[in-house]
């Protein structure tokens, strides 16, 4: 590995996404990239008796699958990386607790995705593992109540909102060679706005995407041009549009392959506000659909921007500002 500036890491030793394993829940299933998901639940207890066993039940069958797809036993993997959006990770922990792998909690919000990506190739090109394992996952239900207000209280959602995407997303990076090459991460740091609304966290976390961007061209030398296509996490629709225009101011003009997960993911008829968000936004539909794009040859490189908003309830209710984190990962698709 190779250090670029004071934020990027510069993979030298060839390190894969091996497998993958994507579960949603009824209405990711249903939109425009259900074909891209392994599996979805017709129903948001996904057949258990609360919606945080529901969620751990999305990221035990996210790992399943990608094990399965893998032929690999879990005894066979080095260590786990997991994170999601519950206090103190709950989610990660207890799933954790049932495959006994050396466990290693991450929490980057919406961003744990790509910082789990990071990590688990750190760990790889060190020579500290031979298969990390990496999971994330949100809940609708078990967010809402936790960050906004309980589901039952029934209170009038602003058009700026996100919806928390029911889903989980695994994959296994190695050095076994696959499709899709993991060649370099771009750490964010943290960016606060001083946005103190809960119902504008793609506002809140722009910023710090286009940051992070900005760090990752000028460390790399690498223009936006070069990649074919652009993800960011999920800013959702007014988070783009902001982060379109924040890197204007610097220079940089987004291309017309560059998208949002909150954006794709969802059925634009459904009118679920914003779009999507969540930490298994940018993990399903990274892991599931543009990841099937690349092994197509529809895209041969491939920026993912991951956006974090850094904030639990206590603070909102202190009138804190939220606090938002960035991390980028490129990869490349190989024969």
């Amino acid at each position: 590995m190779k250090r670029v500036g004071k934020q990027t890491w510069v993979f030298q030793t060839p390190i894969y996404i091996t497998s993958t394993g994507t579960v949603v829940g009824p209405i990711e299933g249903t939109g425009p990239l259900n074909e891209s998901f392994d599996k979805y639940f017709d129903h948001l207890y996904c057949g258990e008796e609360t919606w945080e066993l529901a969620e751990r039940k999305l990221m035990t069958e996210a790992i399943d699958i990608c094990l399965e797809k893998a032929n690999r036993k879990k005894e066979e993997i080095d260590f786990f990386l997991a994170g999601d959006l519950l206090n103190q990770m709950v989610t990660s922990n207890y799933v954790a607790r049932e495959l006994r792998i050396p466990y290693l909690g991450m929490f980057s919000a919406c961003a744990t995705s790509m910082e789990m990506i990071a990590m688990g190739s750190v760990l790889v090109d060190g020579g500290y593992a031979d298969s990390v394992l990496c999971a994330t996952s949100s809940h609708h239900s078990t967010a809402e109540r936790q960050f906004r207000y309980p589901n039952e209280f029934g209170i009038q959602r602003a058009p700026t909102s996100s919806y928390t995407v029911t889903g989980a997303g695994a994959a296994i990076v190695g050095r076994n060679k696959s499709n899709i090459k993991i060649t370099a991460a771009t750490i964010g740091r943290v960016v606060d706005y001083q946005i103190k609304n809960p119902f504008q966290f793609g506002a809140a976390m722009a910023p710090a995407a286009a940051e992070t961007i900005h760090s990752h061209l000028q460390e790399t030398g690498m223009n936006i041009s070069d990649y074919d296509f652009i993800a960011s996490g999920d800013l959702a629709c007014v988070g783009s549009g902001i982060l379109r225009k924040l890197l204007e101011e610097e220079g940089v003009i987004l291309p017309e392959r560059y998208d949002d997960c909150g954006v794709m993911i969802f059925n634009p008829s459904k009118e679920l506000f914003s779009g999507g968000s969540g930490a298994a936004c940018c993990a399903v539909v990274t892991f599931g659909h543009l990841f099937n794009e690349m092994k197509n040859g529809h895209i041969k490189k491939l920026l993912v921007v991951a956006t974090g908003a850094l904030l639990n309830p206590f603070m909102i209710y202190q009138k804190e500002s939220i606090p938002s984190i960035a991390h980028v990962v490129s990869f490349q698709a190989e024969e």
